[in-house]
């Protein structure tokens, strides 16, 4: 279900710390909702009326659209991936504003997920300059870049949603668009049409992740429509975006793999040429966690109807140390090879980057 843009945020309360407060990236972000209430905190992660009551489940979807987190990050590092990219940026914000059923962001947060706004962001750029600048030119491709290094900068956020709100998504673009060796990245389930306006020269992938239709009605509330995404990418490409796409997540519905075939043609009967030439993707299948399950079922159960499915799950262990679930090995394996096989066929053009 998507909402309208003007609808997605309507901030009428702000907890903000003093330290986000005393920058201008946070003055910034405050003036831009005169009428909210400021909220002091001590912590961005410690609001227990936000965080820490149980109530706040059946208000998931409200208390998004009406409450910010302004917060200062406070451990600025960057981290090795080797996945979709080379690296993960220190995160500009953590939650969101659309309510992704299946989304890893919330299982940290407890019974509400607003979106944090971090306002050290001449912090995080300078960082991330000093570390592009130390790593030197790529010599070797390898599956996230052929000649650049890549940084995700929207591992726990949805950088278009982010860039409605402040300019932090816009100042790390524009940064990289002056970094030679190395490149921006970023998944995203809603389409920005402000950010054809940025000029970033290349040095910019945003990853548009795309699903079925039908799934995506029932799991990915408050995102951009499936059509809409798909129609976005040739103007992304225009404005000179890389554009690649995630087929993510998949989700083993009973139909799954006819379904993936009609969005396949839906992309194909889309895309230009210069689309087609530069596209990739990444296939991750369905990870999930019963502490999301048992908040989901408060507002949500529906989408736990497609998701929860212990009959063909088993745990797993992240690698930062939290148990999930995932689809068991052998049915995992036998899609994966289905839906390679499907792209090889419908999208041949589309090289798959990796699935997961």
């Amino acid at each position: 279900m998507a909402v309208p843009r003007e609808n997605l945020l309507r901030v009428t309360r702000i907890y903000a710390e003093d330290a986000a407060l005393a920058l201008e990236r946070g003055r910034e972000i405050v003036a831009r909702w005169p009428a909210a209430e400021i909220v002091p905190i001590a912590s961005h992660w410690q609001i227990p009326e936000v965080h820490g009551d149980e109530t706040n489940v059946a208000r998931w979807v409200r208390i998004k659209t009406e409450a910010l987190v302004l917060g200062v990050k406070k451990s600025v590092a960057t981290r090795v991936n080797g996945r979709s990219a080379d690296f993960i940026a220190p995160s500009l914000s953590n939650g969101c504003a659309m309510a992704c059923a299946y989304c890893y962001v919330p299982r940290r947060k407890g019974y509400s997920n607003p979106i944090t706004v971090f306002a050290n962001i001449d912090q995080i750029t300078r960082h991330l300059a000093r570390h592009v600048a130390a790593r030197g030119p790529k010599t070797e491709p390898n599956q996230c870049d052929p000649e650049a290094w890549v940084y995700d900068i929207g591992e726990n956020g949805d950088c278009s949603v982010d860039a409605m709100i402040s300019e932090n998504v816009r100042d790390v673009c524009d940064l990289f668009r002056m970094l030679p060796t190395a490149k921006a990245s970023f998944a995203t389930k809603f389409v920005n049409r402000d950010l054809l306006e940025w000029d970033p020269a290349g040095r910019t992938r945003i990853r548009f992740s795309l699903m079925p239709a039908g799934t995506a009605r029932v799991t990915d509330l408050r995102t951009s429509p499936m059509p809409e995404r798909i129609a976005a990418i040739n103007d992304f490409v225009d404005a000179g975006y890389e554009v690649h796409v995630n087929f993510s997540p998949v989700i083993l519905t009973p139909t799954w793999l006819a379904d993936w075939a009609e969005l396949f043609d839906e992309l194909d009967a889309a895309l230009h040429p210069r689309a087609k030439a530069q596209l990739a993707c990444e296939i991750i299948l369905l990870t999930h966690n019963e502490g999301l399950h048992e908040v989901n079922l408060g507002w949500h159960p529906r989408g736990e109807e497609l998701l929860w499915t212990p009959s063909v799950q088993e745990d797993k262990r992240s690698q930062n140390g939290a148990v999930n679930v995932r689809y068991r090995h052998p049915l995992k394996a036998q899609a994966v090879e289905a839906l390679t096989g499907l792209i090889a066929r419908k999208l041949p053009y589309c090289r798959v980057r990796y699935a997961f």
